[in-house]
């Protein structure tokens, strides 16, 4: 990822220390065998690479030596613990709440249902209900707790002689929720207080149910469940201890109930698995989670979904037979070798009405190359993330092998690979040429991750698709533009714009469209080659997706996500695993 603290500066100094230091030039350039497979999500260690079956289609390009370096022990000897992800039921239920019998009772209640009346009851039905079940506890407690309904309070109270052994009041705001992203956070405000009180049962009932729209209630309740396992999720397999969930069942309650809901809620719990997953894959560090790894993570999708799924790996021979120099110059540092990766996604019953492709950035360690990251700022110790794109790539792949959507047949396309720094390496200067023989001189090591993605984009267009989204943490610009939770999008497409939005809608996932203004281009020309691969400081976002447009076929509709910010919770030291829930909601509006 392009950084405002990669200098040319940082890069001569670089140059002058291997020019000083033989030693240190032989050091970088001893080769290091990849590190063992992950802990896949099941909590079962992968598999040697050689031992997947991929489906229907034969793996190209591997050798027996690179599917034996992968089960070579990490640097650091670093395995992680096989955990065992959230496994929770969702059910609707139309009861009466005060009946329900389990652990904990949750109810959701916005600041007006706090509202008293002239005798210093609560004028809300179900919460007058309650309060006069428990007698007068409720309105107690919230007036000792200063509870006011505000968003991310909570008070849970233990109970004795009642069928449920705690009740907790959860706090929405001024309103019911009224968007995915909110009823998200519910979900994870439940799963907060369920976590605390160790609960192995809970019900969601809102304090206001009609304050959600009828239409919206099947939104709605896909996403307070996912938002509860998402919430109840801690990555804890590169720790020495971990904790235990033991949330095992969430009842819904006024929320609908039958066949339609049903589908909904193990939809998500499909997705959460996708976001999971990807979380995972951007947690993994650089030591463990090689390019081999994330062949071998991605192969592992195939095999377990063989039945809509097909696996193709390209190693270095073969990415060289098919011209993609753009790509192998960013990989010729590094001891770990790249590789090309394409899952391919078809129908069961083999019916195709749209093509689809999804490509995701891979740099699974990004040290800036020659041009290094140094300085304050340039997060060189983050840069594991630099593959968030292939993570929502990957993620959305697990969970459409789940729900398997018709008619739509969709390639999930990484270029994987480190950008390092040996005496094998890409210069600043050096000129590359991409697979549709386009040149690149590189003015920039560290604007990397676009050249890997012009080979990516080629050989996804040469799939004979309609339609291609890209995910990169491409630029630190997009940061500074957007912040920390919002990603950029770049289309000349208004009508994949608008899929993509509603997608968004859907996901609670925040995008904002950024213009392709062509005449910034004259910053990206070359004096000895046909572009550059970095203009100057203004515009940066910009002129990287411009930079991307010169390899995407004019026939083909084409979407660039620029995920920088939201790829990474500075809070919380983790990954988000954004844009699984966009992409599975994109590719579902265009099954049939």
């Amino acid at each position: 990822m392009a950084t405002a603290a990669s200098t040319t500066s940082a890069a001569v100094l670089a140059s002058r220390l291997l020019r000083r230091s033989p030693r240190l030039l032989r050091r970088l350039s001893v080769s290091r065998a990849p590190p063992a497979a992950l802990a896949s999500s099941s909590g079962r260690p992968l598999p040697p690479l050689a031992r997947h079956s991929l489906g229907h289609r034969a793996r190209m390009g591997h050798t027996a030596a690179a599917a034996a370096a992968a089960s070579e022990p990490a640097l650091g000897l670093t395995k992680p613990n096989a955990i065992e992800p959230p496994q929770v039921t969702f059910s609707a239920k139309d009861v009466e709440f005060s009946g329900w019998k389990g652990d904990i009772l949750a109810v959701a209640v916005t600041e007006k249902d706090l509202s008293k009346d002239a005798d210093s009851k609560f004028e809300n039905a179900v919460l007058k209900k309650l309060d006069g079940q428990l007698g007068g506890l409720l309105l107690e407690a919230a007036a000792e707790e200063d509870f006011t309904g505000k968003t991310g309070q909570s008070v849970v109270l233990r109970l004795a002689g009642q069928g449920f052994k705690r009740v907790g009041l959860i706090g929405l705001g001024q309103n019911a929720p009224s968007t995915a992203a909110a009823s998200r956070g519910l979900g994870e405000s439940v799963a907060s207080v369920a976590k605390a009180a160790q609960a192995s049962t809970a019900a969601i009932v809102l304090a206001s149910p009609s304050g959600i729209q009828e239409e919206f209630k099947l939104t709605a309740a896909a996403a307070i469940a996912s938002g509860t396992v998402l919430g109840l999720y801690e990555d804890s397999r590169y720790k020495s201890e971990s904790k235990k969930v033991h949330l095992k069942q969430v009842d819904l309650i006024g929320l609908g109930s039958g066949a339609e809901v049903d589908q909904k809620l193990k939809y998500a719990n499909d997705l959460s698995s996708g976001v999971i997953f990807g979380r995972e894959l951007v947690n993994s560090p650089a030591n463990v989670l090689t390019p081999a790894v994330l062949a071998e993570e991605a192969s592992k999708i195939a095999s377990t979904y063989s039945d809509v799924f097909t696996a193709t790996i390209l190693d270095v021979e073969k990415c060289k037979e098919l011209k993609m120099g753009s790509y192998l110059g960013v990989a010729a540092a590094s001891a770990n070798p790249p590789h090309f990766i394409h899952l391919c996604y078809k129908p069961t019953d083999g019916n195709v009405n749209r093509k689809l492709a999804i490509v995701g950035k891979g740099l699974t360690f990004d040290s800036g190359g020659y041009n290094i990251k140094t300085g304050p700022g340039c997060s060189i110790e983050l840069m594991k993330f630099d593959m968030g794109g292939s993570a929502a790539v990957f993620g959305a792949a697990k969970a459409l092998g789940q729900i398997k959507p018709p008619g739509v047949e969709v390639h999930f396309i990484v270029a994987a690979c480190e950008n390092m720094i040996s005496g094998t390496g890409m210069r600043p200067g050096d000129i590359v040429t991409a697979s549709n023989g386009k040149t690149i001189e590189v003015n920039n090591t560290d604007a990397e991750g676009r050249l890997t993605l012009a080979d990516a984009l080629v050989y996804a267009c040469n799939q004979g698709v309609e339609k291609i989204i890209d995910l990169a943490t491409l630029t630190g610009a997009c940061v500074i533009a957007l912040g920390p939770s919002i990603a950029g999008v770049f289309t000349p497409s208004d009508e994949l714009a608008k899929e993509v939005t509603a997608a968004s809608e859907v996901s609670g996932e925040k995008f904002w469209r950024l213009p392709l203004e062509e005449s910034y281009w004259e910053s990206m020309k070359s004096g000895v080659a046909d572009m550059v691969n970095t203009g100057g400081r203004q515009g940066g976002s910009i002129t990287a997706a411009l930079f991307l447009k010169q390899f995407v076929d004019e026939k083909v509709q084409w979407m660039h996500i620029d995920m920088a910010g939201p790829v990474w919770n500075d809070k919380k030291r983790a990954a988000t695993g954004f844009g699984v829930s966009t992409l599975v909601e994109w590719v579902l509006k265009n099954s049939s």
